[in-house]
């Protein structure tokens, strides 16, 4: 009987071992950015202030990673007030009706230096799927001797295709929005 609860706990021990790792994103050392084209002649910058993010993965080159993103809508931010409270209404995000949005990947590949991160993208009551690249920022220990990744990651999406339906041809508020986000996570 010892033996076979030695066996047991040996198994289990070396089960954790190679368990997932699971790595947090640092907000303070993160942002999730997007631009879009005014009038068709300028390109205006916003941000996300409230977010948080999972990566998990098995494989020390993050190939087989998984990845869960949920913005809040309400945190968007232009530097304009009353832009960002336009956005959040009901012509934009309706902020008050879904209050995030979500990213889920479906799959992770090398793709040259960096990889394509698959996934469906939710925002108001559409889920699509989208194809992030991202690039590989590294690995290094901070200060306090915790683990930390850093990736960036883009994409461009139609905001229509996410009943995103205000100026619907586009001439004053692009179709195209870029997605842009900076991250680095602390392994848990």
């Amino acid at each position: 009987m010892k033996k076979t609860l030695l066996l047991l706990s040996a198994a289990l021990l070396s089960l954790q071992s190679i368990a997932q790792t699971t790595w947090s994103a640092d907000p303070a050392h993160s942002s999730v950015n997007f631009t879009i084209k005014h009038m068709g002649i300028n390109l205006v910058p916003g941000y996300f202030e409230k977010f948080d993010g999972t990566l998990m993965s098995d494989a020390k080159d993050f190939s087989d990673a998984k990845v869960d993103f949920t913005v809040q809508t309400a945190s968007v931010n232009t530097h304009v007030e009353m832009r960002d409270n336009h956005l959040k209404t009901a012509d934009f995000f309706d902020a008050e009706k879904y209050p995030t949005m979500h990213f889920v990947s479906t799959k992770m590949q090398k793709s040259g230096k960096g990889y394509k991160l698959h996934g469906n993208l939710t925002i108001k009551d559409v889920t699509k799927p989208v194809v992030f690249d991202v690039m590989y920022g590294g690995m290094a220990k901070d200060q306090r001797g915790n683990e930390k990744v850093g990736f960036m990651a883009t994409t461009t999406i139609n905001r229509l295709d996410y009943h995103i339906n205000y100026d619907p041809t586009g001439q004053g508020v692009a179709k195209e929005v870029e997605i842009k986000i900076f991250t680095e996570l602390a392994k848990k």
